[in-house]
This record gives structure tokens, C-alpha cells and sequence, in this order.
């Protein structure tokens, strides 16, 4: 997983979906909580998943939860999970990735994403045009004009 902030980051700047709690709530200190977008970077890997992980703007560099969720439907997680039906819907559903770091709050942050910040359907439908867009980079064109291509090559052997 590779961070979609490294690689558009004027676009990240724009659309990272960013929660302000102006007091403590629910045992939540107040703060400004973002939820920072990371996507696999597998070129073949088509698993339509965003892992995000939440920080805050008084403590940037520390991760109070990583968040697996998948926009598709439990069906074609399902079909990636090789019939695994409660993994597609931990995904589905969003979960804690037990993989990567979380912090006491994780709980509550999940909580947070699947009861305020997925009822957002233009949020959920940005997830996947984010991922679109991290994906279709990685694929490197293999004729016409790109780098690798005969024409490319031609042109640089001439200049």
C-alpha cells in the first residue's frame, strides 16, 4: 500500500476527508482527525480497497487507526477473499487492519468512519475515483509513444 498523498498531493490537499470535533466527545479528545488515503500499489492487484489512516492535526506523525474498507459489494470481496464470506464483509463493512498500527482510539475512529464518514455517498464514490486514478498510473504504456515504447526509443537514439 503506497500513500495517494505522495503521488497527487495538490489533489489529496483538496479532497482528503478531514473530521473536526471542536470538544471531547464520547471519549474522543477534541481535534482535527484526517483520514489519510493509501492504496495497493500491485500493478496486477485489482482489489478496490483503500486502507486509511487516521491522524490528527495536533500529532501528525502518529497513526490512531488504520482502517481497511472496500467499496464494492460483499460479493466481488468474496470472490478476491477466495470465498472467504467474513472477510468480504469486514471489508465491506470496514474494519481495524490487524496488520498496521492502531492506538487506543481505533475503536472509536472506526466507529467514527462507518456511522458519519460513510454516509457520505460523493466520499465513497471519491475512494474510488482516487483509486482509479493511483492505479491507472502504475501501468506503464507498451506501445504508442510511451517511454518504453519502439517509437519512444527511436526518437531518443535520434536526438
Amino acid at each position: 500500500m503506497a500513500p495517494f498523498w505522495e503521488r497527487f498531493p495538490e489533489v489529496a490537499a483538496c479532497e482528503t476527508r478531514v473530521v473536526m470535533l471542536p470538544y471531547a466527545k464520547g471519549g474522543m479528545p477534541a481535534d482535527t482527525y484526517g483520514f489519510l488515503e493509501l492504496y495497493c500499489d500491485e500493478p496486477t492487484c485489482d482489489c478496490r480497497r483503500v486502507l486509511l489512516q487516521v491522524r490528527t492535526e495536533a500529532e501528525p506523525n502518529t497513526i490512531l487507526a488504520t482502517i481497511n474498507y472496500g467499496w464494492e459489494s460483499v460479493a466481488f470481496y468474496t470472490r478476491w477473499m477466495h470465498g472467504d464470506r467474513k472477510l468480504a464483509r469486514e471489508i465491506r463493512d470496514a474494519s481495524l487492519d490487524p496488520l498496521n498500527p492502531q492506538s487506543k482510539w481505533s475503536l472509536l475512529l472506526l466507529n467514527l468512519f462507518q456511522k458519519v464518514v460513510l454516509f457520505d455517498p460523493a466520499y465513497v464514490a471519491r475512494l474510488a475515483r482516487h483509486y482509479a486514478m493511483f492505479k491507472q498510473g502504475l501501468f506503464k504504456p507498451t506501445s504508442g509513444k510511451g517511454a518504453d515504447s519502439p517509437q519512444a526509443r527511436a526518437n531518443t537514439d535520434t536526438q
